[in-house]
Order: structure tokens, then sequence, then C-alpha cells
């Protein structure tokens, strides 16, 4: 039963897209990592509780296929905000995140260099 579950893992791995945008941050990356160490042996890997492994799957599988998505479908691509889905996938992309983290290191290290900054006549005495 092991080698059966561990194929249907490894197949929904391969099925899972992986974003480019999302380097190191996406949830099929984090998925793959999980099913290794999960199943360090491959098909001979005891499990331990099949049931909580089956419904892991079965969990997994709906998110993959949208499930809720198509069973309950929205009126407007949008948030309350007005923010598009395409507008969120641009601001959560690693390189947006990124260059936003280095303008508050930026204008932190502003900020302190400048009142930390000793006054020349401060120096002299």
């Amino acid at each position: 039963m092991a080698a059966s579950r561990y194929r249907r893992f490894l197949r929904l791995c391969e099925e899972w897209p992986a974003e480019d945008s999302k380097r190191q941050r996406d949830l099929g990356s984090f998925l793959r990592q999980r099913v290794a160490q999960a199943f360090r042996e491959g098909e001979n890997t005891p499990i331990s509780d099949p049931e909580a492994c089956d419904q892991m799957y079965e969990s997994l599988l709906r998110i993959h296929t949208n499930f809720y998505k198509n069973k309950y479908p929205r009126l407007k691509d949008t948030t309350f905000t007005g923010v598009t889905v395409e507008d969120c996938r641009t601001i959560l992309a690693t390189d947006i995140l990124k260059q936003m983290e280095d303008m508050k290191t930026g204008t932190w290290k502003r900020l302190r260099e400048k009142f930390s900054a000793k006054k020349p006549e401060e120096d002299s005495s």
C-alpha cells in the first residue's frame, strides 16, 4: 500500500506547477521537499498513519484541481480593495519583495547613520 501512496504523491508533485516568480517560496517546491522527507525510502517507506496520509493527499489534490474555486465561483476576480490576481502575483514575486526589503534597509540605514553620526565638533573635544 505504501508504494501506491508514494506513486500518487509523486504524480501530484509532477503535476504541481512551480512558480518561477516565487523562487524557494512556492507551494510546489515546498510540497516536493516534504514528499521527499516523508518518503525517504521511496516505495518501501513504512507509513505509521495511512488514514492521515490519504487525507493529506486528498486535501492537496483538491487544492491542485481548484475544487473549491470551481465549486464556489466568484463574481469578480478582485479583492475588496480592487486588486486583481495578476497584481497580487506581481507584488508577491521574489524580486519585488527583495526590492522592497532593500528599500526598507536603505531607509533604516540612512536614519541610523543620520542620528548616530558624530558631529565634527564632538570629535575634536
